[in-house]
């Protein structure tokens, strides 16, 4: 008996109503609703990411060249220089400090502390323990040799350049450029296709 009974209540048809069906499944949400949600998401997700730990950039002008080319696609990494101090040969983009409503890209040729003199197109560095180092510096297109300028940089001072050096507004124009003017270095090229690469243009000195 107890068998019978066991397949019958195996066998026995569903007769929940509509109602209770309604509460053990899901609910579609409407289109408008879910639209909302996502936006929601993404800008959760997004915002941070775009002002805290990326931002993208296109390159404009020939300072740069010829690491870097007008309508070149880049990401910056905002996040490393917040644990991390700029190295020599890093390229960085900062707020120019003369307007910081606008953004340079550029190279770390200096460190805090540091000294830099620049005699025609050698440039030298005297280095905190007190070495000297005259640079080799192979990502340079062009820099005339018309240039005499020593700098001493303070304790978060920067000297930077451009790799197009008769072509650049640096720091032998507008002088040295203070840390908290710094957003990022240059973490991606993502275009043109066929330049793709991580962490472009970097150069990392021997010496460094």
């Amino acid at each position: 008996m107890s068998t019978l009974e066991t397949n019958k209540l195996m066998n026995e048809p569903d007769h929940k109503t509509h109602s209770d069906t309604e509460k053990d499944g899901v609910k579609k949400i409407h289109p408008f609703v879910e639209l909302l949600q996502f936006a929601a998401i993404a800008l959760l997700i997004v915002v941070p990411v775009r002002y805290f730990i990326a931002q993208p950039f296109i390159v404009s002008g020939a300072s740069m060249e010829n690491t870097f080319h007008t309508g070149e696609y880049l990401i910056i990494d905002q996040l490393t220089y917040v644990f991390n101090d700029p190295e020599r040969g890093d390229v960085i983009v900062f707020h120019y400090p003369k307007d910081p409503s606008k953004f340079f890209i550029k190279r770390v040729i200096g460190l805090p502390g540091e000294s830099i003199d620049i005699q025609g197109n050698v440039v030298t560095i005297t280095k905190t323990d007190g070495t000297t180092e005259i640079l080799t510096e192979p990502y340079i297109k062009t820099m005339a040799e018309n240039t005499s300028l020593t700098e001493t940089l303070g304790e978060r001072e920067y000297f930077v350049m451009g790799d197009n050096r008769d072509a650049s507004s640096d720091s032998r124009v507008w002088g040295v450029l203070p840390k908290d003017k710094i957003v990022g270095r240059a973490l991606f090229r993502l275009f043109p296709f066929t330049k793709i690469e991580t962490v472009p243009g970097k150069y990392t000195f021997i010496n460094n």
